[in-house]
């Protein structure tokens, strides 16, 4: 394994407070990637704005503003926990699909393989830059583009089961399930938009808790409990 493309919930970021930042929750998740990166591993990373802002937060503001809100959300993000992963000793930098000023750089696949190159742990902040995507197609996209082995799924549960089993106690978890029969059975790994991109491109997704100790290091070291979703 090369190169992973993870991707963090706000929410998980947020921890117990279910809002803004847990530095405790962050700061455990650098010291795993950074364990990555001294393995040789290339990460990038990619942030949802849960913690924020969700898209239809409000019906009285235009969908499009909605989500502008929402791509601001995921950079608040990013700077923040690319600070956090530079207090524990690692190089990061920001790419965004639209100018930020001096906040980030603009995004281009020669830039992100040139900050890989260097050690640099890289963020994709701002989604798509387009409203209508979520930051799961952000996520799969730039898997895409930068040739990821694998993104790493890194959620509030530990993987993809038929069922949400907060609702339903009888529901199974997959160790494997295609991409297809994500999209057969709607099983909302990532939303419809990302599965069909993945499953176009043949990105392979792995599924799991953050909240689990060790989760990320253990996912690429053997002991990964989560769900492999195939392509």
């Amino acid at each position: 394994m090369k190169r992973i493309l993870l991707k963090l919930s706000g929410e998980a970021l947020a921890g117990e407070k279910k809002t803004g930042f847990d530095e405790e929750t962050v700061r455990k998740v650098a010291l795993q990637v950074k364990e990555l990166v001294d393995d040789g591993i290339q990460v990038g990373i990619v942030i949802g704005g849960g913690n924020f802002w969700r898209g239809r937060s409000s019906e009285n503001i235009d969908r499009t503003k909605a989500d502008q809100i929402g791509m601001l959300a995921t950079i608040m993000n990013c700077i923040y926990v690319s600070e956090i992963f530079r207090s524990v000793g690692m190089m990061t930098n920001i790419l965004t699909p639209f100018e930020c000023g001096s906040f980030t750089k603009l995004f281009s696949k020669d830039r992100a393989n040139k900050y890989f190159a260097k050690g640099m742990v890289v963020f994709f902040a701002g989604g798509t830059g387009h409203p209508y995507f979520s930051t799961d197609t952000g996520v799969v996209l730039r898997a895409i583009e930068v040739e990821a082995d694998v993104i790493l799924l890194a959620k509030a549960i530990d993987g993809v089961y038929n069922a949400d089993p907060a609702k339903d106690p009888t529901a199974k978890k997959y160790d494997e399930v295609s991409i297809d029969e994500v999209i057969a059975k709607n099983l909302q790994v990532v939303d419809m938009t990302a599965s069909i991109l993945a499953r176009d491109n043949k990105m392979p997704m792995w599924v799991f808790g953050l909240n689990e100790e060790n989760s990320i290091v253990n996912t690429l070291k053997g002991k990964f409990n989560g769900t492999k979703v195939t392509v």
